[in-house]
């Protein structure tokens, strides 16, 4: 027997307490992680075609922070509804150009390939 299984919110982990993160994916299938530091979270969405298990910085195509000062930490329910809220509210991010590393490498290679 076959189910159709929908595109949703999916939050796959979540840690509580005054350092809480976790990771998930969105409504349209986009991975998403986000920490607490401090009294702020950060929620960071990331594009939709990863190669990597591990995103990077430059896999991050959207950005949200929200204060925590009014939600309890300690309850999976109140994070996990403040991440769901903030998934909308993520601003794009410009697009990265290749990063300094990359470049470099780049170099290196057009320059060995020309002799």
């Amino acid at each position: 027997m076959e189910t159709d299984h929908t595109p949703g919110f999916i939050l796959e982990d979540i840690t509580v307490g005054p350092f809480a993160h976790g990771f998930g994916a969105t409504e349209d299938g986009r991975s998403f992680a986000f920490r607490t530091v401090r009294s702020t979270l950060t929620l960071e969405i990331y594009r939709p075609d990863l190669a990597d298990a591990v995103p990077g910085p430059e896999d991050v195509v959207a950005l949200a922070e929200a204060r925590v000062t009014d939600i309890d930490l300690d309850d999976e329910r109140s994070i996990t509804a403040l991440v769901r809220d903030l998934i909308p509210t993520a601003a794009a991010l410009p697009a990265h150009g290749p990063t300094t590393v990359r470049a470099l490498l780049g170099r290196l290679g057009a320059v060995l390939e020309a002799r």
